[in-house]
């Protein structure tokens, strides 16, 4: 809590702490966003090069206005959605871009606007933003997403496979999967499919530790903590709604317990992908968010080897 935030920091804290039940906290959170509102509908807009960062913390504000039954907070998360359906930059598609004034999708914005849209009912909206994203960043052979995609120069801008933007897309797509109803389980397959194989794609390039290279198959970048924080939280999820196999859990257990040994006696993670430039190992909202994250959906399953 104690760290500088931009908008999507700000929004993956909050929706941290929707999970881990603090409601108080979710909806400070909220009302900080709320004065950071831009006339446009965007919240928590500190420091922002993203039409698509503000949304990450859409279903948590929603959530606070439902607890709530502020009416100024339910304006903003209608100025929100607003912003994020019918304002912000897209392709002809509709598939919207990750950077103000640039053609650009990042393999980020899984984690952005499909999980917001889904909660609020619009599941075709959030299933059409990650296929458009899959369709450009996908690499079916290494069964991971590419990072950055020019969509006027059509061709990668960044074609590693970068751990954090996976780590971000298995998350979103794991929250999307809460949202869709059970009448549309060729959807939910389909997305459960994809999420699984995001995991074996990075899996196959864990380290001894438990940990992964930064950018996943690529040894000679640094060791980096948020990835087994995102995968963790992905398998918890998965395994606890029944997308992915108990089998899966042991995976999720081993990144857990290698996350934890990064912890300092500050409770900061460290090692991680760090703020602001995200370019050498450090420490970040979003890893301090993700190990809150990890950590709420893990201790909701049952102990290993119980049989309730």
């Amino acid at each position: 809590m104690a760290m500088q935030r931009r908008d999507w920091e700000q929004g993956i804290l909050a929706q941290a702490l929707v999970e881990a039940g603090d409601r108080r906290g979710a909806i400070l959170l909220t009302r900080g966003a709320i004065v950071q509102r831009t006339p446009d509908g965007r919240l928590g807009v500190v420091i922002s090069g993203s039409p698509a960062d503000p949304a990450m913390g859409g279903c948590a504000y929603a959530k606070a206005a439902e607890w709530t039954g502020d009416a100024q907070i339910q304006q903003a998360v209608d100025g929100l959605l607003d912003w994020v359906r019918n304002r912000a930059p897209r392709n002809a598609e509709g598939i919207l871009y990750h950077v103000f004034g640039a053609p650009e999708m990042w393999s980020d914005g899984l984690n952005c606007a499909p999980p917001f849209l889904a909660a609020m009912g619009f599941h075709y909206e959030a299933l059409a933003q990650i296929d458009g994203y899959r369709q450009r960043l996908w690499n079916p052979k290494k069964k991971l997403l590419a990072h950055i995609w020019d969509d006027g120069k059509r061709q990668f801008r960044d074609g590693n496979f970068w751990g954090g933007g996976n780590g971000w897309a298995a998350a979103g797509l794991a929250r999307v999967l809460r949202s869709l109803p059970a009448e549309r389980s060729q959807d939910r397959q389909r997305l459960a499919a994809f999420a699984t194989e995001i995991v074996d794609g990075c899996l196959e390039h864990q380290r001894s530790d438990g940990l992964f290279h930064d950018v996943v198959d690529q040894p000679a970048t640094f060791v980096e903590t948020n990835l087994a924080q995102m995968l963790a939280f992905t398998v918890f999820e998965g395994v606890a709604a029944g997308w992915l196999p108990p089998s899966y859990r042991p995976h999720a257990e081993r990144m857990r317990a290698a996350a934890r040994l990064k912890m300092d006696a500050d409770g900061y993670i460290q090692g991680a992908c760090g703020a602001p430039d995200f370019d050498r190992p450090g420490n970040s909202t979003e890893a301090q968010a993700f190990c809150i994250l990890m950590e709420a959906t893990g201790s909701k399953l049952p102990a290993e080897g119980s049989r309730i």
